[in-house]
This record gives C-alpha cells, structure tokens and sequence, in this order.
C-alpha cells in the first residue's frame, strides 16, 4: 500500500481541469507534496464546480478535459513519483436530465432496467407504495408553472421531451399514443387514409396500444427506440406530418392567461411516472431518499451488487492500472450499510490506501472493523483548532455573549430545537416513510397494535432528535456495545422527555437492539432490519441539517469553533486532550488524514486562527464589539421596532470581519461583496428571520446594506478608525496560531493534507467562496525564490519573512520545510511513536510540544500559543528574552545534538531544553536529533 506523505485537495472545475493540474504539478511536488488528492472527477451535471453532482460514475468529466489531457496528467504525476489519491462520491447521484439511469426510469417505469439503481419508495420491501417518483423541482408551483408557459412539451430526435428551462424529462411510450392521435383526423384529410405515410403513422399507432407488457429490459428498450425512430423518420420526411406534431405541440403546451389550454398538457403530466412539483414539495412529500436535503442529488442504492459494480466500474480499472493510489469515500454514513460497503470495495480494489469522510464527536471512535486508514481529517481539525481556544475564559465569553445578544442560550437546547425544525420543515416526508415502514412491522404484533401512525412518527422524531452521534452501524450480524449502550441513553432520555410515548420507544430500543422474538419469521426479522438500517440513514441528515447548516449559524460565541463536527459549547481542547488524541490516533490510525480546511469547512484556517485569538482577549472584545455596535446602531434598518440585523447577526458579522479582512488592501474592494453573499447564506442557513424555504427579502436586503454602509469610509469612518487597529492586531497574532497548526498538522501522527492555496494565508469563507482560482503563478514565483534563499543564507531569508509575514511567504517556507523534513524522515513521522512533553517554567502553557521517537531517531515539534500578553504586535516570540525560563524535559536516551531542521541550526542541550533557544530564529520549531 502506498501511503501518502502528503496530499493537496484540487477543486477540479470547468475552469480547472487536468491541463491546469498537469501545469502545477511540478510545483506541487517542488513545494513536498506526494499525493494529489483530487475532487470528484466523473461525469457530473453541465457547469458542476465540485463534482459530486454525478450523473454517471463510470466516464470521466469531458468538462474537465479529454481522456488524452487525464492521461498526460497522471502522466506527468508518475514521473515525478506522486500518487493519486481520489475522492469518490457512492452515496448520490444528480437528479438531472443528463442522469441517463434515472431518466430511463422516468420513462419506462417498473419496466426500467435500472430501478434497483436509486433508492425510491418502489424499492421498499415488505410494502406496496407505486406512486409516482416525486420531482420536485420547479421554482414555483405546478399550476402556476404551467399555465405561465414555463412547462414546455418538445419533440426532438429523442422523442417526446416536458422541458422546463434546463430540465428535460422523458414521456413514457404511452403518452405518445394520446399526442398523435389528438386532432388526427386533421392529418386524414390532409393524406388521405391510402397515403403510405398515414398508413405508417397507423402502424406506429397500433404498436404503440399493443407493445407486450411482458417485454422488458433491452428487448423493450429495442422496441421503443425502433418506434421513436419511425416517428422521427415520418417528421423529417413528411411536411404534413412534421405540421401536425408542431401544430399539437403548440395546442399542447397552451396559451398563457387561457387557463384552459393548458388541460391537455396537465392531463399528459399526469399520467408520467412522475410527477412535477414545486421543489418545497420535497421537504414534506419525499419517496426518493437524497443527500441531506438536497432535492437535486438522489440517492444511490450501493448496497446492490449490480449497482456497486456499474459505479466503481471505472474506479476500479483506474485502481488496477495504478492511476489511483489511494481513495477517500465521500458520505459513508449515508449507505446503507457501510461496513458492506467497505469490504466489497476493499476486496473490489486490493490494498489500496482508503480514508472515509466521517463526522466523529469528540470522544468517539472510528469502528475498529473498517478496514480503511482512517478519516478525511475533520476530527483532527477540530482537535488542532481547539488547542487555540483558551478555555479559561469561557464564563467570561458566555457572558459577553449573552449580554450583546440579550437572551441566555443554551446549546443543547437549540441542537434539539434546530433538529426539530428541520424534522418538521425539511426531513417531514422522509420521518413519514420511515413512519409507514414501523406502522407495518408494529401492526403485525399485539403490543403494537394500537400505536399510531403520528404516534410512532412523534417518537422517531424525538429518538433522532437525541442522537449524541452521526449514526449507530447496527447490521443483521449484531450490534456492537458502543452503538447499544447509544441507544439505550438516546431511549432513556426519550422516556423522560415524551413520557406519554413509552410504549412506541420501547417498540423502537426492541428494534434498534435487534431483541428479535422468538416467533418471527424470517422474512419479519427481515423486516425488523430493513427498518433500523433504514433508521440509521437518517440520523446523519438530521445532524448534518440541523447542527451543521442550522445551529452553528445561530450559536455565535466564538465562530472559530462552529466547525464541521465540531462541538462549539466545548470552549477549546487542552493540551492533555490534544496529545491523548494524537496517542490514540498513532496506536490506531497512524495513516488517517489530518485536514485544517477542505471544500466544506465553514471558514478558511487562517480566519480560524485569527477568531481564536480573540479568546485571549475577552475584557477588550467586550469592549470593542459593544464600542462598534453603538457607532453602527444608525446603520441598521427598522421593521416596526426591530433593529436588523438583529444582535446575534450583528455578533455574527463582526467576528466574521476581524476573521475576514484581507492584509492587501487591494483586496477590500472585492470583500464587501463577498461578506454580504456570505451573510445572506449564513442567515438563510440560522433558519431564524429567513431561510432557503421561506426567504424574507427585507430582512436579507437590511443585513446587506448594514454591510455596505459600515465598510463604507465616506459613511462609516469613525467605526472603521475604531475597527481597524483592533482587527490588524488580531490578524498579527493570528499569523502565529497558523504557523503553529501547520507545524502540529504536518508532524503529528496522520497524513497532512493541504487544501488548495493555503500555503500562503488562507481567508476564505464558506463555499463557494473557497472555490474561488487560486494564484499558483505567484505561488511557483515565491517557492522558487524561498529555494534559493535557503541555499544561500536562510537566516537572512527567515529575517526577511519575519519582517513582511503579512504576504504569506512564511507559511509557505514553513510548509516546504516541514514537507522536505517529513520526506527526509518519513519512517519516523509515519511510524514513530508519539511522545507528550512537559512544559515548565513562566510560560509553560503557551508552548505545545510532542516527540516522535523510532529507535535512535528522534524529532520534536514545539508550537507556541496564546501570545497576545507575551509579545505586542511587531514583535516576534523569538529568543530567551520572550521565553525566559521556559523550558521542556527532553525524553529520556535522547540525543543531546539537535538540528532545527526549520533554520538549519545546530543546537546543543542535556536533559532539558530551553524553549528560547529552540525558538532562537523562527516561531515555531522542529528539532531532528542530529546524533
């Protein structure tokens, strides 16, 4: 198994395909990376920017080049030995017209041969819902779509279309009967019966009332395709026929403002497969299951063989050939199985290096029986982050908080709040599937008899609600004793809190616990299992919606650590907490991922790092965000009484500008725009004045002029006097924290991965503003000359970085030397064991230090924190005179020679080390014991 030494994510994009790759790979492997570790790059919908909008897996993106450019890319990678790492998306695929799966089902039916493919109510065992596929998405209602003319019918070679805008969907075989032969007695008198054209068009017509039902699969789909051809042929060739199919198209797709003209067409919408919907529909009416809630991505039923193996088709060839070397799986919590997932793919792709993207709270663990190495980093970056966060000082933060925003929250009751909300708003019809499936299994059984439908949907609601965790993995071979004892506290507090839902949860533990009785049979336990696999599918949605996307933009205290699977009501992690996790994570996945930023984290690293410097600060915050506040309470707008934004908006965008605000000054222009498209999706995602199914535009239009005027100079100059200096010392100190969670990601037990860009300071927002072109020529140029600098006299180098940190050159020379320290000694940093130092001395707590030890070769990093009442802006934390007693203990049958392998320096010290001396020329350090 090839193992990475380092990865660097590629967003590939239309605008960024594989020749652009292929022209930064050589910097890529200059700068030490070894893996490149790419975006979804199979075929997905017209225009994607991410690539997990998939509408087939086993063809590459032609957007993204031709397989000639994909083959010079890897090409290119092999000769400078770097390897492949891919990002796979199993879960789901676009419900899109160019899903060719899934429009084939939308024109055939049952009869489809791919209706094993997606995950839709047909499927469902043991039941007998055959209504039709729910596709919702117009962006009005249907009624109103219709009789605007947005809902089209067309006719092109492929046959009978119902477009509205981009989406064109199918019309099933027997629809075409009900078109052709509306007005033909027209097309009779204008051929004649005896016309050969006519008597073919009657020919298509009685094969079309006569097509066997018992035809199915290809031998149907040959049929279909031999009629539409002969329609096609008849259009082309004869202009009374080709007038008479536009002139029903015209008559069919109605006049708007004649309401009924458009009854025809609404009669052939009506007898499809599926049914055209306003795409709010979706959130209470759902028989598809799709990712999160997101109408336009449905779900992959994987857990088929036949599916599994059309869809890793080609991932499986690329892996064979040695294209990929390594794959991160996207979304495993949304299979239905994962663990079956993961050994059909470790035994489909051999010994291949595979991470999973998977949400872990803080004190839980990966399942020991996945035989993967690792996760794709969150759990790590929420780790790393936290060590920034002082938690002393989280009463102090609680009550500055709660005085701006003038309420007292909590945050596990807004997690249980915001869960039910999206319950009720967003996941309504998917808790009613689920609903169905129970009352059937429960109506089989005297104890269950009474239960009711609501009854049963209220207690999945309040199980789901409660779930500490993103899911159990209960299967048909049992249940391990981590997800049971789950379970039972999830039904405990359930019983406290529904007390009159006693019965139905007892009936749901029963289930989830697998306590089958001895009098079912097999198809009953069959039943029982579907049910809590089914369960289990959805407590990651709900998390997802209502913690990530809902909660952690309404919980403000410090946005530094409302992070994807971060918990932001534990203020901060402590040394302790860090170097227990990092001792578990080297005993267990030595080979996981460590990520600081990725395409889906809330803010950019470098914004983090400059928040958690406000935890250092809370007397002067309090001071400074109360000071701006009441030099902008003329900027906000007034809705009977009600300021907007509201205090915990405003809370919200002032952290978020102390995080933001670039140090080029060129680059304010183009912030404005960026924070206001951000706030409208953060207060969109709060759920609380507006939201993605219920937008209040005025609300939306006072939150983007209250950011025009206040970044506004010639309207807001007395807060800006105000706002800048506080904000530029921030952003000093916060260029430290970054360096330090650089040093402490790369040398730390896991594989560093690097998201595109942030070698040099990293600012972004939520997506897609972290999709935005990085500027890899400026990024070559500086490498180029840092190597050279380096060869020739890196202390002046160092100086020259310390003196200008503000362009990012010193992240990036930290980056290259710790990436070059981590090739050079890669059997120690992938497999050393992880050694916790003790700190002593004046400033013991401002430095965080560990050792990795493999035999007689020892390295030490050491990251300093906290530094707001160690130095003042301008300074550096270098030298005794910062440190001054400040020391750690060496581990014990070290060496007494050390090579700072950051500055090249020789170092020599028994038994302990002073940290002004390890910390003599750069801000962080890692030793090499030189002996």
């Amino acid at each position: 198994m090839r193992i990475p030494t380092a990865t660097y994510r590629i967003q590939f994009t239309p605008q960024f395909g594989f020749e652009n790759a292929q022209a930064i790979a050589a910097y890529l492997a200059d700068l030490g990376i070894s893996d490149l570790y790419a975006s979804p790059i199979f075929w997905a919908r017209s225009g994607s920017t991410h690539g997990y909008d998939v509408v087939d897996a086993a063809q590459l993106n032609p957007e993204l080049g031709t397989t000639e450019a994909f083959e010079a890319l890897v090409s290119k990678l092999q000769s400078l030995g770097m390897g492949w790492l891919q990002d796979i998306v199993p879960n789901h695929m676009a419900y899109s017209s160019e899903n060719h799966y899934l429009m084939d089902i939308l024109e055939h039916g049952p009869d489809s041969d791919y209706t094993d493919y997606f995950d839709l109510s047909w499927n469902v065992p043991f039941g007998d819902r055959q209504e039709r596929i729910l596709a919702p998405l117009l962006g009005d209602f249907y009624g109103v779509s219709l009789e605007k003319g947005d809902i089209q019918l067309q006719y092109s070679q492929t046959g009978l279309t119902v477009n509205y805008y981009s989406l064109k969907l199918p019309l099933r075989l027997e629809s075409y009967t009900k078109f052709l032969t509306y007005n033909l007695g027209k097309i009779t008198r204008t051929l004649g019966r005896n016309h050969p054209d006519f008597i073919k068009l009657l020919g298509i017509l009685y094969i079309l009332k006569n097509v066997p039902s018992e035809v199915v699969g290809k031998q149907r789909q040959d049929q279909i395709a031999f009629i539409k051809g002969l329609i096609w042929e008849l259009y082309n060739t004869n202009d009374a026929i080709h007038e008479f199919i536009e002139e029903n198209l015209k008559i069919f797709n109605g006049e708007p403002g004649n309401s009924d003209s458009f009854n025809l067409l609404d009669e052939l919408l009506r007898e499809q497969f599926y049914r055209l919907s306003f795409w709010k529909v979706g959130a209470e009416e759902m028989n598809y299951r799709r990712f999160f809630t997101v109408n336009e991505l449905i779900s992959v039923k994987v857990e088929e063989m036949r599916v599994f193996n059309n869809t890793h088709s080609l991932i499986h060839q690329l892996v064979a050939e040695g294209k990929f070397t390594g794959l991160r799986i996207d979304h495993i919590d949304g299979l239905y199985n994962p663990l079956q997932y993961l050994e059909r793919l470790r035994e489909n792709m051999g010994d291949v290096y595979i991470t999973v993207e998977k949400i872990l709270e803080l004190t839980e663990d990966l399942p020991e029986n996945w035989d993967i190495q690792g996760t794709s980093g969150y759990d790590f970056l929420n780790y790393v982050n936290g060590v920034f966060c002082q938690t002393e000082n989280q009463s102090a933060f609680d009550k500055i908080y709660h005085a701006f925003i003038n309420s007292s929250v909590s945050y596990a009751s807004l997690v249980k709040e915001k869960k039910h909300l999206i319950l009720e708003k967003n996941l309504a019809g998917d808790i009613d599937n689920l609903s169905v499936l129970l009352k059937n299994i429960s109506s089989k059984y005297r104890y269950g008899n009474d239960f009711t439908l609501n009854g049963l949907k209220r207690a999945i609601a309040e199980v789901l609600t409660l779930f500490p965790i993103y899911r159990t993995y209960i299967t048909a071979d049992g249940i391990s004793d981590s997800d049971r004892a789950c379970i039972q506290e999830v039904i405990r507090q359930a019983r406290e809190q529904t007390p009159l839902l006693q019965n139905e949860l007892t009936f749901i533990e029963k289930l989830m616990l697998l306590e089958f009785d001895d009098s079912l049979t097999q198809t009953e336990r069959e039943q029982w299992i579907y049910f809590v696999l089914r369960m289990q599918q959805y407590s990651g949605p709900l998390m997802a919606k209502g913690v990530e996307d809902t909660t952690l933009y309404v919980y403000n205290r410090l946005l530094s650590l409302n992070e994807v699977g971060g918990n932001p009501s534990h203020f901060g992690i402590s040394a302790a907490e860090f170097h227990t996790f990092n001792r578990k994570h080297q005993a267990n996945w030595p080979h996981t991922m460590n990520g600081t930023a990725t395409h889906d984290t809330k803010r950019g690293e470098d914004l983090r790092a400059r928040i958690n410097v406000l935890s250092e600060l809370p007397q002067e915050w309090e001071q400074q965000v109360n000071t701006w506040s009441y030099l902008n309470q003329d900027r906000r707008s007034d809705r009977h009484g009600f300021a907007m934004p509201d205090r915990n908006d405003e809370y919200f965008l002032y952290q978020t500008l102390v995080g933001a605000f670039p140090f080029d000054d060129r680059e304010q222009s183009s912030l404005v725009e960026r924070v206001k498209d951000y706030m409208i999706k953060a207060i969109r995602e709060a759920k609380v004045h507006t939201a993605w199914l219920r937008p209040d535009s005025e609300y939306e239009e006072a939150c983007a002029s209250f950011i025009d005027k206040i970044l506004d100079p010639s309207i807001s100059e007395q807060f800006l006097a105000a706002f800048r200096p506080f904000q530029e010392r921030i952003a000093y100190y916060g260029m430290f924290n970054s360096l330090s969670q650089t040093l402490l990601k790369t040398i730390a037990p896991g594989v560093p991965d690097f998201y595109q860009g942030t070698e040099l300071w990293e600012l972004s927002l939520v997506d897609p503003d972290n999709r935005r072109p990085v500027d890899f020529e400026q990024r070559r140029a500086y490498l180029s000359a840092i190597r050279e600098q380096i060869e020739t006299d890196i202390l002046k180098l160092i100086q020259e970085l310390l003196n200008d940190k503000t362009d990012g050159r010193i992240k990036l020379f930290l980056t290259a030397q710790l990436l070059k320290a981590r090739t050079d000694y890669l059997s120690l940093f992938q497999e050393g064991d992880y050694l916790p130092l003790e700190i002593k001395g004046t400033h013991a707590d401002r430095i965080l230090a560990f050792a990795r030890r493999q035999g007689d070769r020892t390295a030490i990093a050491i990251a300093p924190r906290f530094l707001t009442s160690l130095i003042q802006p301008g300074e550096n934390p270098l030298g005794e005179s910062v440190w001054q007693d400040t020391h750690l203990q060496l581990p014990s049958g070290t060496s007494s020679a050390w090579k700072n392998v950051l500055t090249e320096q020789l170092l020599k010290t028994t038994g302990t080390l002073p940290i002004g001396a390890a910390l003599a020329d750069f801000p962080v350090a890692l030793l090499v014991s030189a002996e």
